[in-house]
């Protein structure tokens, strides 16, 4: 059967190593050359920590060293980003003067610390580190932490570095060593378990209101209950889970944003962002 003019797109924007994940992958990219320079450690990509409830915190990347564990949230969104550190939700905005709100990525990234914290180890330094494309403009994001930073991708070596030679080490060579073979078994997860953790996230946000959907390139986990939707917020119309904003990154459309299902490849649903 010949495919359809949505399965065209999608073939020619998401390879293999880019589905769903590539900023995750080009953030695991720079970390191996940081590790070129003598900051060396072990790298761990979609890491999936238990809950208390028995559901899973899906944790980007992790970067293990003698210094402790760098945990990266990263988001691969193009155009100006707003948020403040004690907000909900953030916003990007694209030039065309779209506007899109997603769950406040520090508030997202401290809830994967203290899951990671009871897998891990509450004596270990974990530092929470917010990674954007080169394709945003962080344009005003107000920060109140000493130990959260927010950067694009261009900076991830200067603000390893500075973390790095700001702290003491506190993990020997085997300890690290010991660490990554403990929570390497939390990324070795079948399919079954990653279709459960989509399914939870998506209750959350579909379950009692379809409408209640964030913009997003990964669900958060820990959604202010008190937050209302609002007409920024999209959902996708054949199987209800956020739309999330990517970009074509090859063919004739190399660069232009669109909306694109965030349960892909389980919906293949894109929708074109119309210029007003």
């Amino acid at each position: 059967m010949a495919k359809g003019l949505v399965d065209k797109l999608l073939d020619r924007i998401f390879d293999e190593k880019y589905i769903g994940r590539r900023g995750e992958k080009l953030t695991e990219r720079e970390l191996k050359l940081i590790k070129l320079f003598g900051r060396d450690g072990k790298i761990l990509r979609n890491v999936y920590v238990p809950k208390a409830d028995g559901t899973t915190s899906e944790i980007d990347v992790l970067f293990i060293t003698v210094k402790g564990i760098f945990v990266f949230e990263s988001k691969n969104y193009s155009g100006w980003v707003f948020g403040d550190e004690s907000s909900a939700f953030w916003t990007v905005s694209l030039a065309n003067g779209q506007k899109n709100r997603f769950y406040n990525p520090i508030r997202q990234n401290a809830s994967h610390i203290r899951w990671l914290r009871n897998a891990a180890g509450s004596e270990i330094p974990m530092f929470s580190v917010i990674v954007f494309s080169e394709r945003c403009e962080l344009k005003k994001v107000v920060l109140a932490s000493d130990d959260v930073k927010v950067i694009k991708r261009d900076r991830l070596y200067y603000t390893v570095k500075t973390i790095w030679d700001a702290n003491p080490n506190k993990l020997t060579t085997e300890q690290v060593e010991n660490l990554y073979a403990q929570l390497v078994s939390l990324c070795n997860v079948d399919a079954a378990v990653k279709k459960k953790h989509i399914d939870e996230i998506q209750q959350k946000y579909t379950g009692k209101n379809k409408s209640s959907q964030m913009s997003s390139a990964k669900m958060p986990e820990e959604p202010e209950s008190n937050a209302a939707p609002t007409a920024e917020e999209r959902a996708c119309p054949h199987c209800g889970a956020p739309l999330v904003i990517r970009t074509a990154k090859r063919g004739e459309h190399a660069g232009e944003s669109f909306y694109g299902c965030s349960a892909y490849p389980h919906c293949r649903y894109v929708e074109t962002i119309h210029p007003n």
